[in-house]
């Protein structure tokens, strides 16, 4: 590496080396350019005439088999493989054994190092990994740029240079116009091996030390706010002080690598691991522990500060594959407008914090940082999942616009939270929070909420690396209360499977977990786990006022169960000398259509419903709504479901049992509308929402729209959506 010539003269030389070193006959490295291909860079034992001519496409071959999975492949009889590729013009016809490494930087295939021998050799664990190590050097080599230039594998052609549009996921809502900076924060390992391991390992100290002092000033901060932001940063505080992990650095260190060489060579081995793992949670821990591997190797350069104030533009917007919390946190927040994503999930980490930090967010923006260049000015439209690359002056001047109007209108749904929610014609409507984290909390004062219609309880669950016990919880509801200020909270029970997973719950596997093992079924299965959440939803509620509800009850005997659940508790408090909430209330949520069929039974036993409109709508007609291909099939404001709301709304007020709704249907101005023509008069949305939702309440007469609707319902159509909005025009409802 350190050698004077061309980057293909010291490729040239390192294959000669590995050769020799390991006794085999082939030594070849290939190289990945660009459309996923694999070429032949580097040989001793093969014809020389193949290289730069032998190409493989990612998956062909065993070459192409180790650069599709990350991991090695090492066979005595490599030409018996099914996956064995032959090809004439590199000439191996006379060698039976293989074994092959990929080489990795930054997470991503950069080619393929293998060694052949005629003889049938059956390689062992150490040949892998002093393969393995080597490779990391080629890495290194690879990405200057010297042998492809980066900028080859980045685009295909020229086109990446016009303007472009990005399609991925909200995970934040908003609008965002500023330059790009991309979150890159590889270093470059120069020294691989070391002659002094003892020196290696004081260095690896000294680092771990400075990068635990510079996390405990994160948590210093982030208790300024305390809440879930706070609680994040522990957890990854747990993944940094980790002596697996630790421990397999120092290992690697006495083997004879330099410190950086050791972590990286971890931080290679556990990617390749993963890199098959499907579990969303295990998936997102990984990306706490590359965070904490570059926050390492930074420390270990000396280097800090990976987000340069100095470097940064005044406004910017960050572009990442993925981030950890903490990196996000290493950013200047006044400058920071938005943030894009190639990976991210809703409830990732470093997506609760960028909401704690109110910027707009897409994730699963898919090539993302290899379709935009550092200082590219880009928007990103968090409200539909869009990020606009080099946009044309037509399409900024648009955005412009948008985020004018959306301030005038914050302005002026801001100037009404004092004014009542009541239709023209006097019907009341309360409108009420959903919400799930502590950060969320102030919304409900900022917004004039009546209360919170939902507080998910799970979320809180999802961020910790271990099963938070009774204490735990207390505390977190007792927040929730305190800040409730006397306004009425409605826990839901913990609501996890499906696509919410738990780190300490087992993978089940499930091909349809939407209809599986999850909310109430866990908790009636794991009965010590409900018991835990009820007993400390009462106690953090001793002489207040509470309100319970169990998610996805399918059967009313399921209901019952979990009543029975809470009345030992209830019990118990007694047994125990502490007072009992000064009001409870259960309910359970609308999502299961076999309920609707169980009114009867079911009505005389609870205080509340609320309808959960996104998972009833998915069941009532069988329509995964996560399937991009059933995604808008299905809506809403169909008779079929307008129906069913309506019949709820009927059958409840005849009970004298409260109704509310309390899915996304509640945050959209004229789904909204359609649920007053149906009778309801309570809704519980996202904080974003209340401005608009009291504009159309204030601007509609209640009694008008509901003669209309019901002159609707029994219409063949699929949608009423436009003959609700040709309504709204002609009755100046604002939407």
């Amino acid at each position: 590496m350190a050698a004077g010539g061309t980057a293909q003269s010291r490729l040239d030389k390192i294959v000669m080396l590995i050769a020799a070193e390991m006794g085999a006959d082939v030594c070849s490295c290939y190289v990945m350019r660009a459309g996923e291909v694999l070429e032949l860079f580097a040989t001793i034992g093969l014809n020389l005439d193949a290289v730069h001519k032998t190409r493989l496409r990612v998956g062909e071959g065993l070459v192409g088999d180790i650069a599709a999975h990350a991991r090695p492949v090492a066979l005595a009889n490599a030409p018996s493989h099914p996956n064995f590729a032959y090809r004439p013009e590199t000439g191996e016809d006379p060698f039976d054994s293989f074994m092959g490494v990929p080489i990795l930087r930054g997470g991503r295939v950069r080619g393929v190092l293998a060694i052949q021998h005629i003889a049938r050799r059956a390689y062992d664990e150490q040949d892998v990994e002093t393969l393995e190590t080597i490779a990391m050097v080629v890495a290194e080599l690879v990405a200057t740029g010297e042998l492809v230039d980066n900028r080859e594998l980045q685009v295909a052609n020229d086109l990446v240079l016009l303007p472009s549009r990005l399609d991925g996921v909200s995970l934040n809502r908003g609008i965002a116009m500023a330059m790009a900076v991309l979150h890159r924060p590889q270093l470059t390992i120069r020294q691989m091996v070391a002659d002094d391991p003892e020196l290696e390992l004081r260095r690896l100290r000294e680092a771990v030390d400075s990068m635990h002092s510079a996390i405990d000033r994160l948590l210093i901060l982030s208790g300024e706010t305390g809440g879930e932001h706070h609680e994040i940063i522990e957890t990854y505080r747990m993944f940094a002080t980790d002596r697996g992990w630790l421990s397999r650095i120092r290992e690697a260190i006495r083997t004879g690598l330099t410190a950086e060489a050791a972590v990286q060579q971890v931080q290679n081995d556990n990617r390749a691991r993963m890199a098959s793992v499907t579990d969303s949670y295990i998936r997102e821990r990984q990306l706490d522990l590359d965070d904490i591997t570059n926050r390492l190797l930074q420390h270990l350069a000396g280097r800090q500060d990976k987000a340069d104030g100095g470097t940064l533009p005044d406004a910017f917007v960050l572009v990442a594959r993925n981030l950890g919390p903490a990196e996000l946190l290493d950013y200047d927040s006044t400058r920071l407008r938005g943030l894009v994503l190639e990976e991210g999930a809703a409830y990732s980490h470093v997506a609760i914090v960028a909401r704690a930090l109110d910027i707009p967010v897409v994730g699963q923006c898919t090539g993302v940082l290899n379709r935009i260049d550092p200082l590219d000015f880009v928007i990103v439209d968090g409200d539909h999942g869009q990020v606009f690359v080099r946009p044309a002056e037509d399409i900024t001047e648009a955005f412009l616009k948008s985020i004018e109007v959306g301030e005038e209108r914050k302005r002026e749904f801001a100037a009404a939270r004092e004014l009542e929610s009541v239709t023209r014609d006097g019907v009341a409507v309360r409108l009420m929070l959903n919400a799930g984290l502590l950060i969320d909390l102030p919304h409900l004062h900022a917004t004039g909420a009546d209360g919170i219609g939902l507080y998910r309880t799970e979320i809180p669950f999802m961020v910790r690396h271990t099963y938070p016990d009774t204490a735990v919880q207390k505390e977190t509801y007792a927040k929730v209360l305190d800040e409730a200020d006397g306004k009425p909270v409605t826990f839901r029970t913990l609501d996890v499977g499906g696509d919410k997973t738990l780190p300490y719950f087992p993978d089940l596997g499930e091909e349809n977990p939407a209809l599986g093992w999850r909310a109430i079924r866990i908790g009636l299965d794991r009965p010590a786990m409900l018991r835990k959440q009820l007993r400390a939803l009462l106690w953090a509620a001793s002489g207040r006022d509470l309100r319970v509800m169990f998610p996805m009850v399918a059967e009313v005997s399921e209901f019952l169960r979990a009543r029975r659940i809470l009345d030992l508790e209830l019990r118990r408090l007694d047994q125990d000398g502490v007072a009992r909430p000064r009001d409870l209330k259960v309910g359970v949520m609308m999502e299961v259509p076999a309920l609707l069929f169980q009114l009867d039974a079911l009505l005389p036993h609870i205080d509340f419903m609320s309808v959960g409109s996104n998972d009833l709508l998915q069941y009532l007609f069988a329509s995964d709504r996560g399937n991009p291909m059933l995604n808008n099939r299905y809506d809403l404001l169909s008779p079929a479901m307008l129906s069913v709301l309506r019949m709820l709304v009927r059958r409840c007020d005849e009970a004298g049992v409260q109704l509310s709704l309390c899915g996304e249907m509640a945050s959209r101005p004229l789904d909204a509308m359609a649920l007053l023509g149906c009778g309801f008069r309570t809704l519980s949305m996202s904080p974003g929402a209340f401005g608009e939702i009291k504009t159309m309440i204030r601007s509609v007469n209640v009694d008008v729209l509901q003669r209309f609707l019901d002159s609707l319902l029994g219409r063949p159509d699929r949608s009423l959506r436009q003959h609700l909005l040709a309504f709204a025009r002609d009755h100046g409802v604002r939407l």
